[in-house]
């Protein structure tokens, strides 16, 4: 399939059809992606202002066959906002669409266009007295339009969902350049297929999200933060099932840290304040949200002494004030931070069932050391609450991880394929994009991945939008 570059010509093409600014050269940073692995290439830039605009800018580029890459925050760790190869695209832009277009505190709903960041969204969200709980370490930059065409996770996903499960309803324009007005604030709406839930995790391959109206929580009167040192993980997800029967919902975290991480974490931000003199082997971190008349500190000191008394837990400090809460989120937060800079061999974001967890990480562990590399070492960190875990590799002390290049690829490999003979996911919730297109083709069903290409192919035949995302390039 040949594409025609978004060069000067389909500018001049559209400079009738669109105000002043919204079409601009491509700076470098719309080119960029955080872990560097792919660079994007010099199209053209276009800002709308405004669905209509959207649809203007898809129209022209559906006839004249012009690749178009949303982009959000930039945010994004797998390719899937830059286009490296082929005709140079058209960069799309929804900065400009920022706007919280109504707030109803009553109905727990907000509207929120896609380019509104998600910091201002929690924001608005907090001015009327609710809560916005979508919460992950990008959300000062990432946009709610990218966080909903990746189904972003985060910390929360154990209480409140994914951002599939905080979204009522869309506004988007399709390849097309139709407008669909699916902004919906209904919580039942049973007339048909489901395009919301469809362009939610579609990585801008089926169209561009313009605005949202998403689901609110009521604030949780409480908050209360505990970090219990555990045995091993079977007892930690023996103590998550102990927490949810004494609290129930109230559980809104529940996140699992390895020794090596927290080791990173003094070798390279030796001024985070850790709780603990020597690093445990294993540790959770638990967030309680509870209403009013409930003590946190209380809670989570019964929990520990339950989870002693059970053999789940050896040791732990229970937060005090909010600043002790945010020291003990700040080790937790900082981990990835501390893996970049210590710079890793290969990085997975996989889910498992939640009760094969232990079983994986001993049988990830085996499958690494049997490389023939015995001195590699693995952070195995994450949202335990959710099944999601980030098992990532590194160089042994005073090695480069590109001494591993030969490597690289076979650590993916058996991790990936452990996490598909264990009935997981290689992708949890940071998607596909470019990077994981080939993993896709090779662990996705067959049948699942023949209707993919359907979808896509109904609707988008000219195969406009973000070309080699999530499905393999027919570009030649």
């Amino acid at each position: 399939m040949r594409y025609t570059p978004a060069d000067a010509a389909f500018a001049a093409s559209l400079s009738a059809s669109l105000p002043e600014g919204v079409l601009c050269p491509c700076a470098p940073r719309y080119l960029e992606e955080p872990r560097g692995r792919y660079q994007g290439q010099a199209g053209l830039l276009a800002k709308p202002s405004s669905a209509a605009e959207v649809a203007v800018l898809l129209r022209a580029a559906n006839a004249a066959r012009v690749p178009v890459v949303p982009y959000g925050g930039g945010t994004g760790l797998v390719g899937g906002q830059v286009k490296p190869e082929g005709a140079a695209p058209l960069v799309m832009s929804l900065e400009r669409m920022a706007r919280i277009r109504a707030v109803y505190p009553q109905e727990n709903v907000i509207l929120a266009e896609a380019g509104a960041i998600l910091a201002d969204v929690q924001q608005a969200a907090l001015a009327q007295q609710r809560l916005f709980p979508l919460s992950l370490a990008a959300e000062g930059t990432a946009r709610i339009g990218g966080n909903l065409a990746t189904n972003a996770g985060g910390v929360n996903v154990l209480r409140y969902g994914n951002a599939r499960e905080l979204c009522l309803g869309l506004e988007a324009v399709l390849p097309s350049g139709e407008i669909w007005h699916g902004l919906t604030r209904l919580r039942k709406d049973n007339t048909g297929y489901d395009l919301r839930n469809l362009l939610i995790g579609s990585e801008g391959t089926l169209g561009v999200i313009t605005a949202a109206a998403l689901k609110l929580s009521p604030i949780p009167a409480h908050q209360g933060v505990a970090l219990f040192v555990v045995p091993s993980p079977q007892a930690a997800i023996a103590l998550l099932a102990l927490a949810r029967d004494q609290l129930g919902e109230a559980v809104s975290a529940f996140e699992l840290m390895h020794r090596q991480g927290l080791e990173f974490l003094a070798q390279h931000l030796p001024q985070l304040r850790q709780p603990f003199a020597q690093a445990p082997e294993w540790s959770v971190l638990i967030d309680l949200g509870l209403a009013r008349g409930q003590d946190p500190v209380v809670a989570l000191s019964d929990l520990f002494e339950a989870s002693v008394e059970a053999g789940l837990a050896e040791d732990g400090v229970i937060a005090q004030s909010k600043a002790q809460a945010q020291a003990l989120w700040a080790v937790r937060e900082q981990i990835p931070e501390a893996n970049r800079l210590v710079g890793s061999i290969s990085s997975h974001d996989i889910s498992v069932p939640i009760s094969d967890i232990p079983d994986f990480i001993r049988r990830g562990g085996e499958a690494i050391a049997a490389l023939g590399q015995g001195d590699m070492r693995v952070n195995c960190f994450g949202h335990l609450g959710d099944g999601n875990l980030h098992y990532n590799v590194f160089p042994a002390t005073g090695r480069a991880r590109s001494d591993y290049d030969d490597l690289r690829g076979a650590v993916k490999t058996v991790v990936h394929d452990l996490v598909q003979d264990m009935g997981g996911s290689f992708s949890a919730e940071h998607g596909v994009g470019r990077m994981k297109v080939a993993d896709l083709q090779s662990y996705g069903d067959p049948v699942k991945l023949a209707a993919m290409r359907s979808i896509k192919q109904a609707l988008d035949p000219r195969g406009i939008m973000n070309p080699g995302a999530v499905l393999p390039s027919q570009e030649p």
